[in-house]
Parts: C-alpha cells; structure tokens; sequence
C-alpha cells in the first residue's frame, strides 16, 4: 500500500471516528446502509425488457421499445427506484454524500459478477461543465471509477462530453420531453471507442433517453456495442 493510499485509509477511519456514519434509510449509526435497510432493497425480477429494464409478462422487449428507435443495445438495471434506494441515489446526488459511491458502487460490481458480463470500456454518462461547477463532481463519474478498480475494467471518462445543458431529466414531463431535451447533447471525442464493447454507468434510467443519445454517439465514433448499467429503473 502506497502513501496516498495510507493517508485516505487514515482520513477515512478517523473522519468515521469524529463522525460516524448513519444510515441514509432508517438513520442508524454504524454505517451507510445498515443491513436492514439492505434487505429492504426491492430488486427487479425477471422477465425484464432486454432494452429499459421494465417488468413485462412476456417476451425479451416490451411493446413501447419495439416501437422505438434505439442505438443503446439495452439497459441492465438492478433495484426499482424507491424507498432507500431512491434516498441513498438522491444522497449521492444532490447532497455530497459521496462515500455513498462505495456502498452502491459494490452492488453494480455485484450485478456484472453474478451475472458473468464483459466490457472493455467503463464509461460514466457525462454532466455538463455549468452542473459540474454547480455540483462539483459527477455522482456517475463516481461510481464508475470505484466499479473499474474493482472489477479491472478500464475506464475512459474523457471520451463521452456533455456538450448542452439541459434541464434536468428529472423535471420532464414526458418521455418526448426527455427525448428532445437530450438530442444531440452528447459527442464523443476519443476514436478509441472504436470496436469496443462499452458499459455505461448512470444511477436512474427513467425512460432510457439519456443512455440513448449518448450510445447514439458512442456508436457514430465505431463503437461495437453499448449497454447501460444502473442502479435502480423508474417503473
């Protein structure tokens, strides 16, 4: 272990020690997400749409997809987007609890292991530089370097750039909303995407729009395929 390594080990234990963690759900001490809260956790269960993740009785696509225009080659998510979940992402997000990028990370190196799947390239979905300078980090950025050091695959973070900035995905009204406010707002700017099979991480896929339009992007550079990964599918 190198020196940069001992002193965020030591940071952390004694940031841990001065001010103990608590539970984002039910706000116990010990840690970020207590086991029980864990528990809770409602994962999605098959049969899921191969492409956005939604519950069908049915089939590998549900009936909106196959009527939809898609360059992403489909979207793996884990949990509904709810209860703590939804409050860890939120956490995550908005209110600079970044340490929660280790908890969350760890399920979606979970969910590539159990699962046995394999990428050459980790790419987190970028923000624009105004939201970077509001936020000061990206939550996804966050996530996905933890999730490349654990599961060894590289990470590209530079090769996909916010190029607009919209309002957020959040506050659409509609899924054609979504879909126009993120039209073109993506290019990618590395030719080493070329041939490549991507995973691009994002906490939420709502209606699949943002992890669309930067697969659109990804695959104009030579791209081979682009899959999303997130933690949690709004239903």
């Amino acid at each position: 272990m190198n020196l940069d390594s001992l002193f965020n080990l030591f940071k952390h234990r004694t940031l841990d020690f001065l001010f103990p963690p608590r539970c984002v759900g039910c706000g116990k001490g010990g840690s970020l997400l207590c086991r029980k809260c864990r528990a809770a956790l409602i994962y999605l269960q098959p049969p899921l749409c191969r492409r956005c993740s939604l519950p069908i009785s049915e089939g590998t696509i549900c009936r909106k997809c196959r009527l939809e225009d898609w360059e992403l080659d489909g979207v793996y998510s884990i949990f509904e987007y709810g209860g703590v979940i939804r409050q860890a992402i939120i956490n995550l997000k908005y209110h600079n609890i970044k340490t929660l990028a280790v908890p969350l990370s760890r399920f979606l190196k979970e969910y590539l292991s159990e699962h046995r799947l394999s990428f050459d390239i980790i790419i987190p979905v970028p923000i624009h530089k105004r939201r970077l300078r509001e936020r000061g980090y990206n939550q996804t950025a966050l996530l996905a370097r933890r999730l490349s050091r654990m599961s060894r695959i590289p990470l590209m973070e530079g090769a996909l750039v916010r190029t607009r900035h919209t309002p957020s995905q959040a506050k659409s009204e509609s899924v054609e909303q979504r879909k126009e406010n993120i039209r073109n707002a993506f290019e990618c700017v590395s030719w080493s995407v070329s041939g490549k099979h991507i995973l691009l991480i994002d906490d939420v896929c709502t209606s699949g729009a943002t992890l669309n339009s930067c697969a659109a992007s990804l695959k104009s550079a030579g791209a081979a395929s682009v899959w999303g990964l997130t933690l949690a599918k709004e239903i």
